[in-house]
């Protein structure tokens, strides 16, 4: 197992991209080109961070703080998943699930509640699908002054109770959603059950409630600008066992995860011209966008008022399945990742839940560590690289967090009761089919054809 020094920067690829990200767009004006999409009730730091063609920033000693507690974390070669999978190349773990929060969730939580503070909020509201961005937000509002409000999505709330009881442990306000407290849940009848509803019904909380703020933990250019530390000390720890990889994998709902053990690769190899190793995107079969979905704009959340963003999508409006990986259960891509993937400088695989809790129970046999559902993805795409020929070299994969509260889909899968429910092709079509693609807009200056 190796260890190494916590980053005291954070590592933007913006610097690094051939083209600008496509501006968001104005949902009342449709012909768009906002200036960068980013909301004005953001702190200043963060639209900068999101915005500013920029490489290093350097983290808040506050924050750097409270990362010490639990970065960096580890990385160490699975030998013994290899030898269970029968790996021809060697198979690295970063191990993300150490914290109070169970993932990598923890590393923008502390930087977002820094800034938000800083800035004189006093609450800061949010939507979570498995609970663990939730868990975080409620752990970093703790340490920073704030009070917290979570909307939790309500099949995953039922199915992960202490998920609720730990972030009101912790402080925050819980609600299932759909709840009863605002017009967007109403609006659905009850009918809906996904990520993009909870984070609507955030938004519209926090848009009217004083103090408050609204804020996102997975697919905003500034959240994984905070994850980047992920692969800055991947790449110092392989350093460190003279290790070399070709592929990079991480599981994906928005991209943060994936962004930031992936994307610190990318730079690294732009600025020393050394071979990009592959950066595959672990994804859910139930919510395909990067291998089945457009490059379009679309909603990021349920209310539609927030800005449109160019992103790969299986649309908004689509009823994503029910799976026990409920943060992989968003409809779109993070417009970086979108970007990237659309110039072919990432590539995706999706991932069955049965295969992933299979990964996953493999893995803690193994490695004596259980892995989240969601990074059961990540493990099953380097189980078939390491296996299939993918991989000549190696191949490095985030666990993002623990799955002591997801035990009850691994009861299932040992009960042979878990099944993997593939998209609807229809409701695919027809959800895809009201979005307009990216390169049709003269103003995202995109060369590439959709």
């Amino acid at each position: 197992m190796s260890h190494t020094s916590l980053p005291a920067t954070w590592r933007s690829v913006l610097p690094h991209l051939d083209e600008p990200l496509p501006p968001d767009e104005s949902p009342e004006s449709p012909a768009g080109g906002s200036d960068g999409g980013v909301s004005v009730n953001l702190p200043f730091a963060l639209v900068r961070q999101s915005t500013q063609n920029r490489e290093f920033w350097e983290i808040p000693a506050e924050v750097l703080d409270a990362y010490r507690s639990f970065r960096p974390t580890p990385l160490w070669r699975a030998r013994r998943y290899e030898e269970a999978i029968g790996a021809r190349v060697p198979i690295y773990v970063k191990y993300e699930g150490g914290n109070i929060s169970g993932s990598h969730k923890l590393n923008t939580a502390l930087a977002q509640a820094y800034y938000y503070a800083k800035a004189g909020v006093k609450e800061l509201v949010t939507g979570t699908g498995a609970g663990q961005w939730g868990t975080a937000l409620a752990a970093a509002c703790s340490i920073f002054g704030l009070r917290c409000r979570v909307f939790m999505v309500g099949t995953s709330l039922q199915k992960k109770p202490y998920r609720g009881t730990l972030m009101r442990t912790l402080g925050a306000t819980v609600h299932a959603s759909p709840s009863n407290l605002t017009e967007v849940a109403a609006r659905t009848g009850g009918g809906v059950n996904s990520l993009a509803l909870a984070i609507g019904e955030a938004v519209e909380y926090a848009g009217r409630t004083e103090g408050a703020a609204f804020c996102i933990g997975s697919g905003e250019t500034y959240s994984i600008l905070h994850q980047s530390v992920i692969g800055l000390e991947t790449i110092d720890q392989l350093a460190e066992l003279e290790a070399t990889v070709d592929s990079v994998v991480g599981c994906v709902g928005a991209g943060s995860n994936f962004g930031g053990i992936a994307l610190p690769f990318f730079a690294d190899a732009a600025t020393t011209g050394a071979e990009c190793p592959r950066l595959v995107a672990a994804e859910s079969s139930t919510t395909p966008k990067l291998t089945r979905g457009v490059y379009a704009y679309d909603k990021t959340d349920a209310t539609g008022v927030s800005p449109m963003e160019a992103m790969y999508t299986i649309g908004s409006s689509y009823p994503i399945p029910d799976s026990h990986s409920a943060g992989l259960r968003f409809h779109g891509a993070a417009k970086v990742i979108s970007a990237m993937r659309h110039r072919d400088q990432v590539t995706a695989q999706a991932v069955g839940q049965v295969e992933a809790l299979e990964a996953g129970q493999t893995f803690t046999r193994a490695e004596m560590v259980l892995p989240a559902p969601e990074s059961g993805h990540a493990l099953a795409v380097a189980a078939r690289l390491a296996t299939g020929g993918g991989s000549s070299r190696g191949v490095v994969a985030c666990v993002s967090g623990h799955g002591y509260l997801d035990l009850a889909a691994y009861q299932q899968l040992a009960d042979g009761e878990l099944t993997s429910d593939p998209p609807e092709e229809q409701a695919l079509t027809t959800a895809m089919d009201r979005l307009r693609p990216v390169a049709e807009l003269a103003t995202t200056g995109s060369r590439h054809a959709f």
